[in-house]
This record gives C-alpha cells, structure tokens and sequence, in this order.
C-alpha cells in the first residue's frame, strides 16, 4: 500500500521524438545524397573542361569577353563543338590522308609511338566500337566451388585460347567485376556448361553490382520454371 511519502510510480516511456527526426533524417538523406552527388560530379567535370580548354582560346575569343561572366561549361560546349568537327574532317578522303601522315610521322618516333599506339587502342576499344557490348548477365562460380559471383559474357572464346584449354566443351570470356567500382575487375574463360544465364538486364546486373548486392531488380517470373544454363 502506497503512502504519501512514498515515489509516485514510474510514468510509461513514450517513445523519443528524437528517433522519429533521425528516421525523416536518413530517409532524407537517402533521396538528397544521389542528386547532389550527381550535381557535384557534373560540375566538377565540367570546371575540370573548362580548366584545360579555356586557356588554349586566345583572349579575344574568350568567352568570358561577350558573356561579360566566367560561365561554367562553356569549355565543355566547345570541347564537344571542336571533336564534332574533328570527326566529320576525319571522315573525308582529306581527314584520312592527314591523319595517316601524322600517324606516319608518329611511327618514327620511338616513346611517343608506344604511348600514342597504346591510347589509340584503348580509344578505339572504348569509344569506336561501342556496337560491342556484354550479351548477357551470368553467374559463375568465382573465386572458387559454391561461391557464386555476378559476370557478364562477352563474346565465345576463339583461336589458340579456346583450341589449347583442355576442356570438353566451347569457352566462354565473362568479365566478373569488382565492388563498387565494375570498371574494374577480372577476365576469365568459363566452359559453357558452368555459365548460368540470369534474366535481368545487364543494367540491372551492375546495379547490384555497385550497391554491394543492396539493389535487386524486380521479380520476375521465369519462362521455363527454372534456372537456364547456356546451351542447355
């Protein structure tokens, strides 16, 4: 039996206002960080155009001379002008001729021949033959039996590499990416049989690539009611 000297009895805890501000917080978070990354990236690149650009007009076509502003962008906007017209030059008979007597000049020159060949390739590769793309999404198991990682096939393995592997079946170059950076990863040849197509699309594949497995494209139901293997 309570008395009048005794404590009152503990009041229920009601929850902290402070948990339901830290929710709107990270909720918010989630949606502001992608855009202003995104914003940041684009001006950062932007200001970096601008920076080698600009200092190669003369002063009086500065476009900070008309513009009356040190605009961000504009170096971008004549970057992109400048290798249009470079490009439809480079297609005519005119362009050919020239760019094959520069190159022939550059062949004479022992560094700058290594280094141009080899930003040549890696241009070309990135930029020339964009038609080339992955196929597929795949699974394959990497680095090692039962651990299963997300690749994506590119062509069939041809010539002295698929002849000389001493397997029974066709090869397959997967390139099976890193995380959270899939420019990067590692180029290895599969047998047909141990390649698991997936039906997502390669975007959705490198998306959850990059989240570290944290976005999963939408379910979807597959038309033969289970796994499909290439080939099979």
């Amino acid at each position: 039996m309570n008395t009048l000297f005794d404590d009152p009895p503990p009041e229920p805890r009601k929850p902290r206002r402070l948990s339901g501000l830290r929710s709107s917080f990270l909720t918010g978070l989630v949606v502001v960080a992608p855009v202003g990354l995104t914003l940041w990236l684009i001006w950062t690149v932007a200001g970096w155009v601008d920076g080698m650009v600009l200092p190669l007009i003369p002063a009086g076509f500065q476009p900070e001379q008309y513009i009356g502003i040190n605009l961000r962008g504009v170096g971008v906007i004549i970057f992109l002008v400048f290798t249009i017209v470079v490009g439809w030059i480079a297609k005519g008979l005119i362009g050919r001729s020239l760019i094959r007597f520069a190159e022939s000049l550059v062949n004479r020159m022992p560094v700058v021949r290594s280094i141009y060949s080899g930003v040549k390739q890696i241009a070309e590769t990135v930029f020339a033959q964009s038609d080339r793309s992955f196929e597929k999404a795949c699974l394959v198991q990497y680095p090692r039996k039962d651990i299963w990682a997300i690749g994506f096939i590119s062509t069939e393995a041809r010539g002295e590499i698929n002849d000389r592997a001493q397997t029974d079946s066709d090869l397959l170059s997967v390139f099976v990416p890193t995380t959270p950076n899939p420019t990067s990863g590692f180029l290895l040849y599969f047998p047909r049989e141990d390649v698991i197509e997936l039906d997502m699309s390669i975007e959705d594949a490198a998306k959850l690539v990059i989240s570290a497995g944290l976005v999963y494209p939408p379910e979807r139901k597959p038309e033969d009611g289970g796994k499909r293997r290439r080939g099979a």
